[in-house]
């Protein structure tokens, strides 16, 4: 008996089978095995091909299953990761009517900023837990006053993840942590957000029915079935943001609790119990996974967009000579903590949350021509990436979290040990590495949702830590190269 996973992520599509008894993931596999591409038709701006997702998703589907030689039929749930905040919208035939706008395009800031001063900062604040900002809703608003004749046509708006499920099944559903992607949920009413659907014009029935997170949401239909090479009638069960859902795979799902990521953004999650919110919404706030209106979680999370897209930016312009990223890492380890005196603000890939919306794009400094190499480079932009989580994570503090104890998956940034000792010195937090992956922790919701694993605890009772990375006994480097940092960010926010 197995459960079957995707992440819809931004690169690719990574899918996961999980062997119920065991508990562990007997296979796994991505599509693209290049880079999937992003198309910027302006600065600022960014989109995908929902269809290219389906068509990776078939490709890696069929890959596996012909892989392991499992039976379609001995899946017994699917459960969805996806890249968060994407727009789909589609007609009343089920057509996708343009390119998904996904989280890093920019171009609903101003409807955001314009919604929360028309509205209030205490009415979003205290409904929205955040500005609406750069989000769902807001994309959705400049697709209505930019596009009118696309949105005229749009019978439901979806996030990737519901239009995955939906060409799997033929129904359409979200849940609350998805509406809260969106800023359409709002958290004192415990429903979705009337407010600020009537602030934008929004007709309310484009929007999917709101489901429970774990739950049968559909099942595959014959169709999909013939085109994905799975068995009719499985079902769909979970479904979640790419945060949320490493939160999950990383069993944190209670206060205190903290999970961070570093691909191609970089994110620290933490779960509050609290319905409580940054004055500044600096940070965002979104239903985790087991939140209800009885016994809240709040996700807590500050999302830097440009982390491991710097370091594909860097690897592709100044390392070059075709160099692995794993020798960078050990081209960076040469260089001493604050890569003497080179510092990156890695805020090119839009608008940042916690820089007030504010698109700065990446700048070096402090770079001497005959005293630097690649190689100081190399570990500044690594420390960039650190300190402007660090950064995101004093403002959660600011409102509670503690952050003593970082979960993370073994991928992705933290398999270089300059990042990963900097975060745990600046932060003094001790990081804890798990041998999972978003795509795994998808089909382990689906076990929960379909009722195999009676609750959290069951499901992940298999995971296993792989490493701990404590804080350097003398962090006072590391904090001396973020205070630089800091004041060189500060000077730039002033200008």
């Amino acid at each position: 008996m197995y459960l079957l996973g995707y992440d819809l992520g931004t690169s690719s599509v990574k899918c996961a089978i999980v062997d119920v008894a065991t508990g562990r993931c007997v296979a796994s596999d991505f599509y693209p095995k290049t880079e999937a591409p992003i198309k910027s038709l302006k600065p600022g701006w960014a989109e995908q091909s929902p269809e290219s997702w389906i068509d990776s998703m078939k490709i890696v589907t069929k890959e596996i299953l012909a892989k392991t030689g499992i039976d379609a039929a001995d899946i017994k749930a699917i459960g969805f990761s996806y890249q968060m905040h994407g727009l789909v919208a589609v007609d009343k035939h089920g057509k996708v009517l343009r390119d998904a706008i996904i989280w890093c395009d920019s171009r609903g800031v101003p409807y955001g900023d314009k919604a929360f001063k028309d509205l209030g900062a205490d009415t979003c604040l205290t409904h929205l837990l955040n500005n609406p900002g750069n989000f769902t809703a807001a994309k959705l608003r400049w697709v209505k006053e930019n596009e009118p004749e696309v949105y005229d046509r749009i019978y439901k708006v979806m996030l990737p993840a519901d239009y995955a499920a939906y060409r799997l099944t033929g129904e359409i559903c979200t849940n609350p942590e998805g509406l809260s992607e969106y800023m359409l949920w709002d958290f004192k009413n415990d429903a979705p957000a009337q407010l600020l659907m009537d602030y934008y014009g929004f007709d309310p029935d484009i929007f999917p029915e709101v489901k429970p997170t774990f739950c049968v949401q559909g099942r595959v239909s014959a169709r999909a079935a013939a085109e994905f090479g799975l068995a009719e009638g499985t079902p769909i069960t979970y479904k979640a943001g790419d945060q949320p859902n490493n939160a999950l795979s990383l069993n944190v799902f209670n206060p205190g609790e903290v999970a961070s990521t570093a691909g191609t953004s970089g994110v620290v999650y933490g779960i509050n119990d609290k319905i409580d919110y940054d004055p500044l919404s600096r940070v965002n706030n979104f239903a985790h996974v087991n939140h209800t209106a009885e016994a809240p979680r709040i996700g807590v999370m500050t999302c830097i967009n440009g982390t491991g897209i710097l370091n594909s930016w860097i690897k592709k312009n100044v390392a070059t000579d075709g160099i692995s990223y794993s020798r960078m890492n050990d081209l960076a380890a040469e260089v001493p903590v604050g890569s003497c005196g080179v510092s990156i603000l890695p805020f090119g890939n839009g608008a940042e949350r916690v820089l007030g919306n504010r698109s700065t794009g990446c700048s070096f400094h402090g770079i001497h021509f005959n005293i630097h190499d690649r190689r100081h480079i190399l570990r500044a932009a690594q420390e960039g990436i650190v300190f402007s989580l660090m950064y995101g994570m004093e403002i959660m503090q600011g409102i509670g979290l503690k952050i003593n104890r970082i979960h993370a998956g073994n991928a992705n940034m933290f398999l270089s040990p300059v990042f990963r000792d900097t975060l745990a010195s600046v932060s003094g937090a001790v990081i804890e590495l798990y041998d999972t992956d978003g795509a795994a922790g998808a089909a382990k919701g689906a076990g929960i949702g379909i009722g195999i694993y009676r609750d959290n605890n069951e499901a992940f009772a298999s995971l296993e830590k792989i490493d701990e990375i404590f804080p350097a006994l003398d962090r006072e480097p590391y904090i001396e190269a973020y205070t630089r940092w800091k004041d060189i960010l500060k000077q730039q926010l002033d200008n």
